[in-house]
C-alpha cells in the first residue's frame, strides 16, 4: 500500500499519532519523500479551510500532533520542516512530545536536526505559550550536535522550562532538584549568561517557584541561590558571574527586574577586592539605582571605604545626587557616613560639609535639619570661604530650619516675600469639536466610536446621523455605513450580553435609517423604553433595555432617536453640547429652538430634557428676553425653565456604610465605606430628574463597583453643572481605589472637576478617596482635580478636609499615600487651598495619630510657611509641649514654630 497525504491527514485528525507514526515507518523513504509536497499543500489548505474547527467534531481530535510527525517524516530538508512547524495553524504541535519526533528522524537518519532545532528556536515566539516547544528543541539540537541560538526568547523558553516542575510522563515521579537540573543541563553554559544580558527576562526570574525540597511554593527568586552554590561548587566560574551581575544591576530596569540580581549579589558575598576592583560600577548605582539596588551599591562602598581602598573623590562624587533621594534611610546612612569621613580628614572636612549640604534640597525636613546638625557639630573648625558657601546653601532650607541656620552660620534670617503662591483661574471648558458634515466622516467617527465610547465621540456621532439623514438620505448613509455594521457584527447585532448597550441601540437607529422596512423584537423593546420614559421618567428595570443608572441617559437618548427619526421630521439633536464638559450654551440652544418653530417641528422629549439639564446656572439676560418670545411648547418651557433658574441642586447626604460581618471574605468584614445618599429637592419638574437625582445606598459596601469605569464621562455629561449629583453615583467606584485597591475609575474625577456646581460631601470624599488610592495614577487624577478646583471659585477645601479627617483617623486612608499626592499639589502652587484643607483636616486627625501623622505635619510646615499661615490649630500646642522627641513631637513643634504660636 502506497503511502498517502490522506492515509496521514486521517491518523491525524483522528488523534491517532501512534498509528501515523506506524505508517511512517514502515514506508519506504521514496515514498515519503515523494509526498512532501502534498503534505506542505495539505497542512497550507488545512489553514485556508479552517480546519481547527473540526476539534468540536464527535471523534476528532487537533490534527497538529500528527501533522508534526508527517513533516518530520516526509520533509527534504530542515528549511522547508521548520517553514510548516512554525506556521500559525501548527502552534501545538509540540503536544506530541519530543520522544516520537526524534523517534521518526533518528529512523530516517536525517542529518539536519541540529539545522532543524536551530531555526524552530529562531522563530521561537516572545512566550511559549503551550510551553512544549523547548523540549523538542533541546532535543532536535542534542541530536544534531548543534548550539541553541542565542536570543530573548530562546533563553526566556529555556528558563521557562527549567524552573518548571513537571512529572515524568511514564511513572509520575518527581522531577530532580533545580539545581540538579541546572547542573546537567546541556544548555546551561550557552544560556544562563543570556539571563543577564537580556533586559526583559529580570522579570521571569523574579517570581516564584515550587521547592521541590520542602514541597511548597516560594514566592522567592530561586534561582540565584542555586547560581550562587554552583558557584561555590565549582561548576559555574565565580569571577565571570560576579562581572555579569554588576553589570546587569548597572544596566537598570525596574525594581522587580532587578530583584533576582541582587539577591544573587547577596548570595556570592563579594570579597573586598571584587567590589574594590565595581567600585566606580557602585558609585554610579548609588545614586540612580532602584532603592534596593542603591542600597546594595551603599553597603559595597562603605566596604570599600572601611577598607581605605576608596578614593574620596569618587565619594563625594556620588553622595551629592545621593543625599537628595527620596529615599530617607538610604540618605541618613549617607549622612552618617559623610561625618565619619569628615571626622576622620579633617584636613578636607570642608569639602564634605559641602557635599552634606546638598541634602539641604531634599525635600523632608528631618533629612534637611539632620543635613544642618551634623554640619553645626564641626561648623568650628571650617574657613570663612567655606561657611559662607555653606550660609548660602542653606537658601535651600525650608520649614523652621532657615531661622536656624542664620543663627547657626551667623548671617541675617531671610525674609519672605510678600507673595503668596497663587494658582491662576482655571481654563475655561474647551469647545466641542466641529460638527460631522459628509456621510464618510460620520462612519470614520463611528469606528472610533467602536474602539473608544467616550461621550465626546457618541455625541458627534448622534448628531451626525439625524443631521445628515435630513440633508444627504437614505441611500448615502446606507453606501457609507452598511460596511461599518459588516464589520463589527458583533457590537450592532443583538447577543446575550448585550441587550441594554447603547451600541447595540445605535445599530437599531442606523438600520432603522439605512433600512426602513427592517424592524425587529428589538426594536418593540426600545419603542416600549421611550415611551415608558416619556410617561413616568423610569429607566431600567427587568423589562426595560436601557439603564437605571445615569449613564442610562444616553442608551434612552439612543433609543429615542431610533425609534423616532424616521417617523418626525427632526433635524438636528437639541442637546449637542457646546462644550466638552456637556454643557449646552444658552444662546446656542435658543437658536435651535427658533429653527424648530420657524419650520414647524418639535424636539423630541427626552433630547430636549437632556439639553436643559445641560444649561449653565447663570444665563445672560438678553437670551432669556429671547426665550419667552418663544411661543412652541419647547420654547416656553424653555423660557421659564431660565427664568426659574434651572435644575434646583440635589440634597447630598454622607452615607455610612459598615463591615459586613455576615460575609465570609475578609474585605466585606472589615472595610468601612462612606458614600453619598441623594434626594431630589422638589417633586415634580423634568421626567429624568427624580430618578437620576435619587440614591439609597445599601447597608454594607459593594465589592468591586465597576457601574462607571467605562463611562465616567458620560455619567458626567449627563448634569455637567450639578457634578455633585454626578460625584454620588460614582463615589464607591472611587471609594474601591483605597479600600480595595481597585485600579478603574479615577480618570472621572478631573472630568468632574472640570464641571460647575457646589461641591458637597460626594466631591469632597470622592477627591479624599482618590489622594489616598492604591495606584499611584489614581492618585495623579486626583491632584489634578484638587488643582482644578483651586482655579476655581466654588469653596471646597474645608470639606475635603473634613473627608481626610474622617477617613484618615481609622486608617481607612492610608496617610502615606496621601501625603506625596499632596506635596505634589503643593508644588503645583496650590498652597492656598491645601492650607486650607491641611488646616481643616489636623485637628481630628491629632488626637488619633494615625501612621504617617508626622509626614502630614512636616508637609503643613512648608506649606503654612509658603503661604505665611498665622491660623491656631486645635490640639497641636499639647502635642508640641509633650517630653521627649519622637518625630510626632519634633514636627508638632516645628509647626508651631512656623505659624508663630
Amino acid at each position: 500500500m502506497t503511502l498517502t497525504w490522506e492515509m496521514l491527514q486521517d491518523r491525524a485528525l483522528r488523534g491517532d499519532p501512534a498509528g501515523l507514526l506506524t505508517l511512517l515507518i514502515r514506508a519506504p523513504e521514496q515514498e515519503r519523500l515523494a509526498i512532501a509536497g502534498d503534505v506542505e499543500a495539505g497542512i497550507r489548505k488545512s489553514d485556508r479551510d479552517a480546519w481547527w474547527r473540526s476539534e468540536s467534531a464527535p471523534g476528532y481530535a487537533n490534527p497538529n500532533p500528527g501533522y508534526a510527525l508527517a513533516v518530520i517524516g516526509c520533509m527534504p530538508t530542515a528549511a522547508r520542516a521548520a517553514a510548516l512547524l512554525t506556521r500559525g495553524n501548527m502552534r501545538t504541535w509540540a503536544t506530541i512530545g519530543a520522544p516520537r519526533l526524534t523517534e521518526v528522524a533518528r529512523f530516517r537518519q536525517i542529518p539536519w536536526q541540529g539545522e532543524l532545532g536551530r531555526r524552530i528556536a529562531e522563530r521561537l515566539p516572545a512566550r511559549d505559550a503551550d510551553g512544549n516547544l523547548w523540549p523538542v528543541i533541546s532535543a532536535l539540537l542534542q541530536a544534531g550536535d548543534a548550539e541553541p541560538p542565542i536570543t530573548e526568547n530562546v533563553v526566556r523558553a529555556w528558563h521557562a522550562h527549567l524552573v518548571s516542575v513537571r512529572t515524568h510522563r511514564r511513572d509520575r515521579s518527581a522531577p530532580p532538584p533545580l539545581s540538579m537540573r541546572l547542573r546537567d543541563d546541556p544548555h546551561r553554559d550557552v544560556l544562563l549568561p543570556g539571563l543577564f544580558e537580556f533586559a526583559g527576562l529580570g522579570a521571569d526570574m523574579s517570581g516564584g517557584s515550587w521547592n521541590e525540597t520542602t514541597g511548597s511554593w516560594s514566592n522567592e527568586p530561586r534561582l540565584p541561590g542555586i547560581i550562587a552554590y554552583l558557584i561555590g561548587e565549582g561548576i559555574l566560574e565565580r569571577k565571570t558571574y560576579v562581572d555579569l551581575t554588576v553589570d546587569r544591576l548597572l544596566r537598570g530596569g525596574k525594581p522587580n527586574e532587578l530583584r533576582p540580581f541582587a539577591l544573587l549579589h547577596d548570595a556570592l558575598e563579594p570579597t573586598v577586592d571584587e567590589l574594590s576592583s565595581h567600585a566606580l560600577d557602585y558609585a554610579r548605582l548609588l545614586p540612580e539605582a532602584p532603592g534596593a539596588v542603591a542600597t546594595l551599591a551603599q553597603k559595597a562602598l562603605r566596604t570599600v571605604d572601611d577598607a581605605g581602598r576608596l578614593e574620596l573623590e569618587t565619594l563625594l562624587d556620588t553622595s551629592g545626587p545621593t543625599l537628595v533621594r527620596k529615599e530617607k534611610t538610604l540618605v541618613k546612612a549617607q549622612l552618617t557616613w559623610l561625618e565619619r569621613v569628615a571626622r576622620r580628614e579633617p584636613a578636607r572636612a570642608g569639602e564634605v560639609l559641602e557635599t552634606v549640604a546638598a541634602a539641604f534640597g531634599h525635600p523632608a525636613l528631618d533629612v534637611q535639619e539632620r543635613a544642618l546638625v551634623l554640619i553645626g557639630k564641626q561648623i568650628a573648625a571650617l574657613d570663612p570661604g567655606t561657611v559662607a558657601r555653606l550660609a548660602a546653601a542653606s537658601a535651600q532650607l525650608a520649614g523652621d530650619l532657615p531661622a536656624r541656620a542664620a543663627g547657626l552660620f551667623g548671617v541675617a534670617a531671610p525674609v519672605t516675600g510678600d507673595e503668596v503662591p497663587e494658582l491662576p483661574p482655571a481654563a475655561p471648558p474647551a469647545a466641542m469639536p466641529p460638527p460631522i458634515t459628509t456621510a464618510a466622516e460620520l462612519a470614520e467617527e463611528l469606528v472610533v466610536l467602536v474602539h473608544e465610547r467616550s461621550a465626546i465621540h457618541w455625541e458627534r456621532v448622534l448628531a451626525g446621523l439625524v443631521t445628515l439623514y435630513a440633508t444627504e438620505g437614505s441611500a448615502t448613509l446606507r453606501a457609507a455605513l452598511q460596511p461599518v455594521l459588516d464589520r463589527y457584527p458583533g457590537h450592532f447585532a443583538e447577543s446575550s450580553w448585550n441587550r441594554t448597550e447603547p451600541l447595540l441601540h445605535l445599530g437599531v437607529a442606523i438600520h432603522s435609517v439605512i433600512d426602513p422596512g427592517r424592524s425587529g423584537g428589538l426594536w418593540g423593546r426600545l419603542v416600549t423604553s421611550v415611551r415608558t420614559a416619556w410617561q413616568d421618567g423610569r429607566r431600567g428595570g427587568h423589562d426595560s433595555a436601557l439603564s437605571a443608572t445615569p449613564d442610562g441617559v444616553l442608551g434612552l437618548r439612543v433609543a429615542e432617536l431610533a425609534t423616532q427619526l424616521t417617523r418626525t421630521m427632526v433635524p438636528l439633536i437639541m442637546a449637542t453640547p457646546t462644550h466638552v464638559t456637556g454643557s449646552v450654551d444658552p444662546s446656542v440652544l435658543l437658536e435651535r429652538l427658533r429653527r424648530a418653530e420657524a419650520e414647524g417641528w418639535q424636539p423630541w422629549p427626552v433630547d430636549f430634557e437632556q439639553a436643559l439639564l445641560r444649561l449653565p446656572r447663570r444665563t445672560d439676560p438678553g437670551v432669556v428676553a429671547g426665550a419667552t418670545a418663544l411661543t412652541s411648547p419647547a420654547g416656553r418651557q424653555f423660557a421659564a425653565w431660565l427664568t426659574r433658574g434651572g435644575l434646583p441642586d440635589p440634597v447630598t447626604r454622607r452615607f455610612e456604610q459598615t463591615p459586613d460581618t455576615g460575609r465570609r471574605d475578609h474585605w466585606a468584614r472589615d472595610v468601612r465605606r462612606v458614600v453619598a445618599a441623594m434626594s431630589p429637592a422638589r417633586d415634580g419638574g423634568l421626567r429624568l430628574e427624580r430618578q437620576l437625582l435619587t440614591l439609597a445606598p445599601a447597608a454594607h459596601p459593594e465589592a468591586y463597583p465597576d457601574t462607571f469605569h467605562e463611562s465616567g464621562d458620560v455619567l458626567t455629561m449627563v448634569l455637567p453643572h450639578h457634578r455633585e449629583a454626578a460625584a454620588a453615583w460614582v463615589l464607591p467606584e472611587l471609594a474601591a481605589m483605597a479600600d480595595q485597591e481597585q485600579r478603574a475609575g479615577a480618570e472621572v474625577l478631573p472630568l468632574l472637576a472640570e464641571c460647575s456646581g457646589p461641591v458637597g460631601p460626594a466631591l469632597a470624599y470622592g477627591v479624599a478617596y482618590g489622594l489616598g488610592a492604591r495606584h499611584q495614577e489614581n492618585r495623579i487624577a486626583a491632584g489634578d482635580a484638587f488643582l482644578t478646583l483651586a482655579g476655581r471659585p466654588e469653596p471646597f477645601a474645608a470639606a475635603v478636609g473634613a473627608a481626610l479627617t474622617d477617613l484618615g483617623a481609622d486608617g481607612v486612608l492610608k496617610l502615606s499615600r496621601v501625603v506625596p499626592a499632596l506635596t505634589d499639589v503643593h508644588r503645583a502652587g496650590a498652597s492656598v487651598a491645601l492650607w486650607e484643607v491641611l488646616a481643616a483636616a489636623l485637628p481630628g486627625l491629632l488626637p488619633a495619630a494615625p501612621r504617617g501623622l508626622p509626614d502630614l505635619l512636616e508637609l503643613s510646615t512648608q506649606v503654612a510657611r509658603a503661604v505665611r499661615a498665622d491660623s491656631r490649630i486645635a490640639g497641636l500646642a499639647e502635642i508640641a509641649a509633650r517630653d521627649g522627641s519622637s518625630r510626632l513631637v519634633k514636627e508638632a513643634r516645628r509647626l508651631q514654630t512656623v505659624l508663630g504660636h
